[in-house]
């Protein structure tokens, strides 16, 4: 299904093809991801919109087990992301150090 919110998800399959399966395994670059997804272009409502469909277990926070899985959410035939590239993510976003990503 096509998601759209502020951003359509599937608009950007041939952007994410470098970080689909098998290719490029450990390439996996945050920056260059928030860069292209354009998160920070996005209005606070947006933000949390995005979060809402990351956050598979409606917990309010995004663990690290969601975030392997993030790529999928953005292109079909993206790859899990490996444990060190996951932890990298987590910790880019985790701002109070409780290795999980809250909505603010």
């Amino acid at each position: 299904p096509r998601v759209c919110v502020g951003i359509c998800f599937n608009d950007f399959s041939k952007q994410f093809s470098g970080f689909s399966s098998p290719i490029a395994a450990e390439s996996f670059n945050y920056k260059k991801f928030f860069e292209m997804v354009g998160l920070k272009k996005k209005s606070p409502e947006d933000v949390k919109k995005v979060f809402h469909i990351l956050d598979k277990d409606r917990s309010g926070f995004i663990e690290e087990e969601e975030l392997k899985f993030v790529l999928k959410g953005f292109t079909p035939d993206g790859r899990d992301l490996s444990d060190k590239e996951t932890k990298a993510l987590l910790a880019a976003g985790d701002k109070d150090g409780d290795g999980k990503i809250g909505a603010d």
